[in-house]
């Protein structure tokens, strides 16, 4: 059986001048019901001892409250085991509780990820990237300017 809010998203999808607009938003989820695990940065973040990373971000739903990062070798294909329960135990920190759902963009790989939440009693909801920009363009815009100090590049 599909999981209502994917299927509520699909539904709720509007066409305007050929451009995809999605319809989730904060204002339907309550604190803690749903986590969104995304990559913030939109180029690698260089480091001159350890190499590149990427950044992993743990979003509240609701909120849009970061809950936690992890910096993730651009080497590897996906976070490992031990940096995604580092994340997920960091969320729940907040409010000692783990969410019913983990949405996480179609465009990464999350297989680690979602056995890793799945273990846990939350059900995994993949969604395309550009279906959650109400949630993750604010934050990647904002961490782009914090990594360049205010530049424009």
């Amino acid at each position: 059986m599909a999981d209502p809010l994917l299927v509520w998203i699909r539904l709720n999808i509007v066409r305007f001048q050929e451009r995809i607009l999605p319809l989730i938003v904060p204002k339907q989820f309550r604190v803690n019901e749903a986590w969104i695990a995304f990559k913030l940065n939109n180029a690698p973040v260089t480091t001159a001892n350890d190499g590149d990373f990427n950044v992993l971000a743990l979003m509240d739903a609701a909120s849009c409250f970061i809950l936690g990062t992890e910096f993730v070798s651009v080497d590897s294909k996906e976070p490992s085991q031990l940096e995604i329960r580092r994340l997920l135990k960091c969320g729940q920190s907040h409010k000692d509780e783990l969410p019913n759902k983990l949405i996480i963009p179609s465009e990464q790989t999350a297989e680690t990820f979602t056995e890793e939440a799945e273990q846990l009693g939350i059900s995994v909801i993949r969604v395309p990237d550009n279906e959650l920009s109400e949630f993750l363009d604010e934050a990647r815009e904002g961490f782009q300017e914090y990594v360049s100090g205010g530049r424009v590049q």
